[in-house]
């Protein structure tokens, strides 16, 4: 991913992420939404939504600091730390608040599978990259987490669309379950084809390296490690 795009992502996800901690810290449960979304609120358990904003606010936060390289190669313990936390508290139980939130989600039908897929995705590639990283798998690890983040990324691409579609005319019982697909299926998308572009240059990196250390071995021995076996 270009620095230019990465630092951008960072500034999007801790705009969006201190907007919800200081609309729901502060003002009354709702108070920011739209009169029509407000009404569907009556539904939700007021415990799980404060949970899941403050949750996934966590996760903006954190999120952008798992892609950082200079923090994973100095302080490898810390980048352990938060990624445990970004997992565990962001996606773990943001993720299961916002499956349960879906159930009575604004819009209809379209609007509450968009965003129970979206909730189960969130969590399954949270479980995978978790799953890789303890398996030693760190290339694994860092595509899963690259998706996982392209999921996250839904909240704050959820606030540009929305209120794009309503000021392009669109009514909000319209837009609302578009939006409820379209703030991740592009996000995960374009989360594949950087993955897939970046994986010819993985490979060319890991065949030079393997080159490199074969080379060393000549010099050193006179031969490979293969060879000199035979």
């Amino acid at each position: 991913m270009k620095k230019s795009l990465q630092t951008l992502l960072a500034w999007l996800s801790l705009a969006v992420a201190a907007y919800a901690i200081a609309a729901y810290a502060v003002l009354p449960l709702g108070a920011v939404l739209h009169p029509d979304i407000r009404l569907s609120f009556a539904a939700h358990v007021p415990a799980l939504v404060y949970l899941h904003v403050f949750a996934a606010a966590a996760a903006l936060l954190l999120g952008p600091l798992q892609f950082r390289a200079d923090l994973r190669a100095r302080w490898p313990t810390l980048h352990r730390g938060l990624g445990r936390v970004y997992l565990a508290l962001g996606v773990g139980l943001g993720g299961l608040s916002g499956l349960a939130l879906a159930a009575n989600a604004y819009g209809g039908a379209w609007s509450r599978a968009g965003f129970a897929t979206l909730a189960l995705l969130w969590l399954a590639t949270g479980v995978l990259a978790l799953q890789r990283i303890l398996r030693g798998d760190v290339a694994g690890h860092r595509r899963w987490m690259a998706r996982n983040f392209a999921l996250t990324l839904a909240a704050v691409t959820l606030r540009l669309y929305l209120p794009a579609a309503i000021v392009g005319g669109l009514s909000l019982a319209l837009a609302y379950p578009v939006v409820a697909w379209l703030c991740w299926l592009p996000n995960l998308a374009l989360a594949e084809w950087l993955l897939s572009r970046a994986a010819p240059a993985a490979l060319a990196t890991r065949r030079a390296g393997g080159a490199g250390r074969r080379a060393g071995w000549r010099r050193a021995f006179g031969a490979g490690p293969a060879e000199s076996a035979h």
